[in-house]
């Protein structure tokens, strides 16, 4: 079986999947993986249902969504790789002693390409006692606007994922505010499918997991260097130097699992700001939405790294 995996949009957050292509990780599983591109992240789920993608990564959100929008719905998440979120807010000041309360005195921009990253601050906001619907924003720009925006001094912090929010920062031209990946587990990233196909092809399945696992061990035991030599041709238009400095950025924040398991708590959270935020009527709980048998079997297993 070729197993037809699909990303829901290019970014370094990622960088574990791009890493175990790029290292054949998965044909020395024996099974071969094609890489296909989602129309955009909200039609990714589309392909799994139609018969056109195997898998697909994304965020465990798009699952809880599902499930809330469809009553077929039976994906399962499967193989985690970001456990926590990737996303950062960038000021155009220093403001070393940053709470959540100053952007409400501050011109703020979040993501508007996909929902999860303000979900999860609006949480954020929730539990540090404050009201996010109070929040003056600007949320329906990219991340290329906003940083533009940035600089020519319309906006005084931004939310961004890497290698945007790096290059503001090698330039000087913006400064850390807050990491969300701080908070703690949060699982952003992992494989997901239809039930029927994980217990169809489970095989190949647990063979897709373990060359995960193999790239993990690897990326984990690497430098910034090599991990950015590795993913190069993916994100050709950054430069080298960036692409580490971004890579040594999310390694420091943990923002990548160690194994594929998705942890319980993790999913919780991520749960919670669907739900605190109205994005769903009715969140899938855990039992349902995840199958962590497959990463705890080849991490039982042992797996050696590329």
């Amino acid at each position: 079986m070729r197993v037809t995996l699909q990303e829901n949009l290019r970014g370094l957050l990622y960088a574990p999947y791009y890493a175990a292509l790029s290292l054949d990780a998965y044909r020395r599983e024996g099974v071969t993986v094609g890489l296909v591109t989602a129309p955009s992240p909200a039609e990714a789920v589309a392909g799994l249902f139609n018969g056109t993608v195997d898998i697909a990564w994304g965020g465990p959100m798009r699952v809880m969504q599902t499930y809330d929008q469809r009553p077929d719905c039976d994906l399962v998440c499967f193989g985690e790789a970001v456990t926590r979120d990737p996303f950062l807010l960038i000021g155009r000041e220093p403001r070393a002693d940053f709470t959540l309360a100053d952007l409400f005195d501050a011109r703020v921009a979040t993501v508007s390409e996909v929902p999860t990253p303000w979900l999860c601050l609006q949480e954020d906001l929730r539990r540090a006692g404050l009201e996010p619907d109070e929040l003056p924003r600007i949320s329906d720009r990219t991340m290329g606007d906003n940083v533009a925006a940035l600089r020519r001094g319309e906006l005084d912090v931004v939310q961004l994922f890497q290698p945007y929010a790096e290059e503001l920062i090698a330039l000087g031209d913006g400064h850390l505010w807050y990491a969300a990946a701080t908070r703690g587990p949060c699982s952003y990233t992992s494989f997901y499918t239809r039930r029927i196909v994980l217990a169809t092809h489970r095989g190949e399945m647990k063979k897709v997991v373990r060359g995960l696992y193999r790239t993990q061990k690897w990326l984990h035991a690497s430098t910034p260097e090599a991990i950015a030599g590795v993913v190069q041709s993916f994100f050709p238009d950054v430069s080298a130097p960036l692409l580490r400095a971004a890579i040594s950025r999310y390694l420091a924040l943990g923002v990548w699992g160690h194994n594929p398991i998705l942890p319980r708590g993790g999913y919780q959270r991520l749960r919670a700001s669907l739900m605190s935020a109205h994005f769903v009527k009715w969140a899938a709980p855990f039992e349902q939405a995840v199958d962590n048998s497959l990463a705890e079997e080849v991490v039982r297993e042992g797996s050696p790294a590329p």
